[in-house]
């Protein structure tokens, strides 16, 4: 099995006090475990993280980051949300995610 690091990918763009955390986690979960949106078998979706609109999200397989990468865009939707969402999708990594959060913070 392949180190956890590799299996995650950091999430931006998440809608922010809009849900409960734990109702926004399961609609991640969900929106990462279709096949439509080239997802696969999620392990964990943390959220809320250190950093406004920012999850985390394992999968079991490494293959399914590579795919969830290369879809173009990922809308999050779901019948809660009051519409739907564009999320920007980044391989996880322990530098490039804080430099990445934090480009996205300013």
């Amino acid at each position: 099995q392949a180190a956890r690091s590799t299996r995650t990918v950091v999430i931006a763009g998440v809608p922010a006090g809009l849900l409960q955390d734990d109702v926004m986690a399961d609609i991640l979960t969900i929106h990462f475990q279709m096949s439509r949106n080239n997802g696969g078998d999620v392990e964990e979706v943390t959220y809320p993280t250190g950093n406004k609109g920012v999850a985390y999200v394992t999968f079991e397989d490494q293959e399914v980051v590579e795919s969830v990468l290369k879809k173009d865009q990922h809308l999050l939707q779901d019948k809660r949300l009051p519409r739907h969402y564009p999320l920007t999708v980044t391989r996880y990594c322990d530098n490039v995610s804080s430099s990445l959060i934090h480009l996205i913070m300013l």
